[in-house]
């Protein structure tokens, strides 16, 4: 730390008893100043002749026979004006970092300029601090500190602008530049290989040691360091969330919790939202999902939320889900466990860059935001107060081609219909429009064909593309996007449009344990049981020959399950159009792009 001494006399300052202060002279005083509750008993003439204040009060005084002057708002107090006085006795004093500022500006009340004497009080304190202070790291952020207290003569007297800019520009030099003394945070180099020492340095050495300012402070600081355009912007984000980390308790964490619900934090929070990076991926997706956890906790803003909403939905991709599950603050539905509104708005964003700007968002993060959603489908599945309507609303807003597969959707929705049992059965049709049977995988088909919690229409589909998927070689299958190419055969029956009308007929418990139980015989979908050995035998035989066995499905049971009532029968001359299921007037499958109100 820099310092300087001033005079050379020895220090003859006492206090008595009373806290008063006096000077150990064999001349008597001659004038009192009392400041704040501190009487000086003083000379007139060391203090005349560097005060241009002193001169007035003194001459002011004498004109109405008064021995005693009162200062009662001199900046920094009693301690300040007892360096100045010392300085105008000659006597030695020392500046450093701690107590510079106040001393400047105690000086620059009591007017000590150079037209009353050359060298004076303030000429010397200037060139203390543009030789010595703002050349030093370290002295310069508790210079800037301690400007605080001392508003706003400091700020009046650039202090705080010098500080902010000796700051900002020592954090963006070279790193090759920087000496390991400028931080006392992390540990010093003391090797002379300058080239090692410039690999060791680290382009954020400087957010540390700046987490220790207040919010207006850091703010200014920061700022400036982003107005000079040397800092990459990653290190930018880097010291705000350092920052967040110190002075957000709990932060770190996770989030802040109500009772850090204050002023101050919710300041914090909206300063650091202010301060961030526009270059994407210049702050984690994760460290702004804990801002806006933060913000929603603490009441911040709407405009600070929705600045976060935007920026988390341009990284989802990079998302983890359980920094997603946002508690609900009271406006979801009654006794919701999850904001799942919130959840909405960050997709949406996503949502809305992937159509303005489609050469953005690449495939890879299509299915990475395409199975975030469909996890936190799942997780709110397992609220027993979580709407069908909001279920489905976010269900649609992923993309057909987010969704190569359906299992994690199927997934979410089973659990949503073992979770609400009470839902009505054209609830359940609504819910299992979501899900394209094609797109499930043998694993999951075999789970849905014994899930008694599925409309029965559902099961079918399932059974039917499991058909084709045994029928077909895997080349011309392709997840069974080819079962228009089924022509006329053994398997005619299974030819039929699935409707809404004929979907309506059901058959017996007996005729559907038939048709399951033929399908896990015929090896059309695998179950995850253990076969028998004959079984498994004749399976790797099948394997062998390089043919996969077709499920034979007896006409009797599918013409119950697939019959139209009253209709002209089934169209055996075609393959079945199975992409859209439904009829004009029924929700389509979700094939394609959903569009987004």
């Amino acid at each position: 730390m820099k310092f300087m001494k001033l005079g050379s006399k020895p220090d003859s300052f006492q206090t008595d008893c009373n806290d008063n202060t006096f000077v150990a002279t064999e001349l008597a005083s001659d004038i009192i100043v009392k400041v704040g509750d501190v009487k000086f008993f003083l000379h007139k003439f060391p203090l005349l002749s560097k005060s241009s204040l002193m001169q007035k009060l003194v001459a002011a005084a004498s004109e109405e026979t008064i021995d005693e002057i009162e200062i009662p708002d001199i900046p920094g107090g009693p301690a300040s004006f007892e360096i100045c006085a010392k300085f105008c006795y000659g006597i030695v004093v020392t500046l450093n970092a701690y107590n510079v500022v106040a001393v400047r500006c105690a000086a620059e009340y009591l007017e000590m300029l150079e037209t009353v004497e050359k060298g004076n009080l303030i000429y010397k304190i200037e060139v203390f601090l543009s030789t010595g202070i703002f050349r030093v790291w370290r002295d310069s952020i508790i210079v800037l500190q301690s400007t605080r207290s001392l508003l706003p003569c400091s700020d009046d007297l650039k202090l705080v602008s010098h500080c902010v800019d000796s700051i900002a520009s020592k954090a963006c030099m070279d790193i090759s530049k920087v000496n390991w003394s400028y931080t006392y945070s992390r540990k010093r180099f003391t090797s002379d290989n300058s080239h090692t020492r410039q690999q060791l340095v680290p382009k954020d050495w400087w957010i540390e040691d700046l987490c220790e300012l207040d919010l207006d402070l850091y703010s200014r600081v920061l700022s400036t360091i982003k107005a000079k355009e040397r800092v990459p912007e990653k290190v930018i984000g880097e010291a705000l969330r350092a920052y967040a980390c110190r002075k957000l308790p709990g932060f770190g964490k996770g989030s802040v919790t109500e009772r850090n619900n204050d002023m101050k934090s919710e300041s914090i929070v909206e300063a650091i939202v202010e301060l961030l990076p526009l270059e994407k991926g210049s702050v984690s997706c994760s460290f702004l999902l804990k801002l806006l956890g933060s913000a929603r906790m603490l009441h911040c803003n709407e405009n600070i939320k929705r600045d976060l909403v935007k920026k988390i939905g341009r990284q989802l991709d990079e998302a983890h889900l359980s920094d997603l599950l946002f508690p609900s603050n009271g406006d979801e539905e009654e006794n919701a466990i999850y904001d799942v509104e919130m959840f909405l708005s960050i997709v949406k964003e996503f949502v809305m860059i992937e159509r303005e700007d489609p050469g953005l968002v690449f495939d890879s993060t299509k299915i990475a935001v395409g199975k975030l959603v469909d996890g936190y489908l799942a997780e709110i599945a397992k609220d027993p107060y979580q709407s069908l309507t909001k279920f489905i609303e976010l269900a649609n807003m992923v993309s057909a081609d987010a969704r190569p597969v359906h299992d994690e959707l199927y997934h979410a929705i089973d659990l949503y219909l073992k979770e609400h049992q009470e839902l009505s059965k054209g609830e359940k049709k609504k819910l299992c429009r979501l899900m394209d049977c094609k797109k499930l995988s043998s694993e999951a088909s075999a789970h849905a064909v014994q899930n008694e919690s599925l409309p029965l229409r559902v099961v079918v589909q399932v059974l039917y593309f499991e058909q084709l998927r045994a029928a077909l070689p895997a080349t011309t299958c392709n997840g069974c996007s080819g079962a228009t190419e089924i022509g006329s055969g053994s398997n005619g029956s299974l030819r039929s449009v699935i409707t809404e009308e004929n979907m309506d007929s059901v058959p017996t418990v007996e005729d559907i344990k038939s048709l399951k139980s033929m399908v896990l015989v015929n090896g059309g979908v695998k179950t995850g049981h253990r076969s028998s050995s004959s079984d498994s035998n004749k399976t790797t035989e099948d394997k062998g020959n390089g043919k996969v066995k077709a499920i034979a499905m007896p006409k009797k049971i599918f013409g119950k399950l697939l019959s139209n009532k009253g209709g002209s029968g089934s169209d055996t001359t075609g393959s079945p159009d199975l992409s859209k299921p439904e009829d004009s007037k029924s929700t389509p499958l979700r094939n394609g792009r959903h569009s987004v109100s």
